[in-house]
């Protein structure tokens, strides 16, 4: 018990250790340049674009918020916003694909996948979402109601008060990080220890297959679908390591887990926006599923195809 107990707290201050040099300096900057011109400049930068995705023009702002900074800041500017309930839905569907860019796309890297294909795939499934909801749903033109929910938010007064923020916001990032990843370590090293993690293993070998991925993939899976890439990263990047979890098998549930993480929270939270939510999830999930049983599919016949050349010669 002790001994599990000192190897789970090692993994987790390691962990940590690892992805808060990552999440400290990337939300200090970030919070800072909230209260500079650089993010107003981004969203009349892609305004134009807006159009394409059903979108008026001012919804720039809450888009470039969302992917700078997270889901929570973009739903603040939403509600500041008079949008119409296709416009919110087409919003939420954005923003859950593709937000905290900087953050959770520089943790995806940290664990070793490449930074461009995280970001291909997150950006470019909201894209295409908003494109086709846009064509296909012909309503929700009445106004949107939002929830009773506060937006208030002390503006900082001079450079020194927005330095501070950014240090006390980015220090609490890496807090939330550890109170997370050191307790889910210390359960996880308990499970495995027992012998019970070979036993859940075996419980998601069906979704694990369907989905291309061997076995060993599981824990990695989990912990994104129900606590989101950030704090996920951290069993993630311990499966690397203890459970040898193959390059490909890291990439598929990266790319499932960029489009359908933390689940219940993520779907949650854009209860207040009025908008239907289960169709939200809904689309996450099966665009997850259709998304990753593809790739895998289309990396399996490449990797087979080099073998049958090979065959050819030596024959």
């Amino acid at each position: 018990m002790g001994k599990s107990f000192k190897l789970g707290l090692q993994a987790g201050l390691q962990t940590t250790w690892t992805l808060g040099k990552v999440i400290f300096p990337i939300t200090l900057i970030v919070s800072m340049l909230q209260f500079t011109p650089v993010l107003d400049w981004i969203a009349k930068l892609i305004t134009p674009l807006m159009g394409i995705f059903g979108l008026s023009g001012e919804a720039a702002i809450p888009l470039v918020i969302g992917n700078f900074l997270n889901l929570y800041a973009g739903i603040g500017a939403i509600l500041s916003l008079d949008l119409t309930v296709k416009e919110v839905f087409i919003l939420a569907l954005m923003l859950s694909f593709s937000h905290n860019l900087l953050i959770e796309s520089s943790v995806a890297a940290k664990v070793g996948l490449k930074l461009w294909v995280i970001l291909a795939v997150r950006i470019g499934l909201a894209l295409v979402s908003a494109i086709i909801v846009n064509l296909v749903w012909q309503g929700g033109s009445e106004m949107a109601k939002y929830g009773f929910v506060s937006t208030s938010e002390a503006v900082p007064d001079g450079w020194f008060e927005i330095i501070l923020m950014g240090v006390q916001k980015a220090a609490l990032g890496v807090v939330q990080l550890a109170l997370i990843v050191i307790p889910l370590m210390i359960i996880i090293q308990f499970l495995k220890d027992l012998g019970l993690l070979k036993v859940f293993t075996k419980w998601m070998a069906p979704v694990t297959r369907l989905l291309g991925m061997k076995e060993n993939t599981s824990m990695t899976l989990v912990a994104g679908l129900t606590i989101g890439l950030a704090y996920g990263a951290g069993v993630m990047i311990q499966a690397v390591k203890e459970d040898n979890v193959s390059k490909k098998d890291l990439t598929l549930a990266f790319i499932f887990l960029v489009a359908c993480h933390a689940v219940v929270e993520d779907t949650l939270i854009f209860i207040p926006l009025g908008i239907p939510v289960l169709p939200l999830l809904i689309i996450r999930l099966v665009v997850a599923i259709v998304l990753t049983i593809t790739i895998a599919a289309i990396w399996k016949r490449a990797e087979v195809s080099p073998r049958r050349k090979e065959a050819t010669y030596e024959g």
